[in-house]
């Protein structure tokens, strides 16, 4: 099992900073992908920004040029700059890749952090 762990959420005022990160655990064998969703209630939960294992990062339009995903080994991180009340949401961190399965096996994993809640006032 992987396991996702996000922290760094928070309460800040409009056009503060915030850095989220996520650290993934377990038996990793290769990362391909780490992402981080923002869900607020009531809608579904969006993509922020994605980080491939070869690069090429992507963002949803709404936070280009203000959030960067960076990432160190098995640790995502998104730096939130200039943030808004719209970016008010439960940011949740996806790691996607290969571990060691039962008998030796390698299999795909796809894990979900609980969530860290991100709060902007105006």
């Amino acid at each position: 099992q992987v396991q996702v762990v996000e922290s760094g959420g928070g309460s800040v005022q409009a056009g503060g900073s915030l850095r989220l990160s996520c650290v993934a655990s377990g038996s990793i064998i290769d990362i391909n992908a780490m992402t981080w969703f923002r869900q607020v209630p009531g809608k579904q939960r969006e993509l922020v920004a994605r980080l491939p294992a070869r690069g090429g990062e992507n963002y949803a339009d709404s936070v280009k040029g203000r959030f960067t995903i960076s990432r160190d080994k098995n640790t995502v991180f998104l730096q939130m700059r200039s943030l808004v009340s719209e970016d008010t949401a439960v940011y949740y961190c996806n790691v996607e890749g290969a571990q060691a399965g039962r008998w030796g096996h390698v299999e795909p994993f796809d894990s979900w952090g609980q969530g860290t809640q991100v709060t902007v006032s105006s």
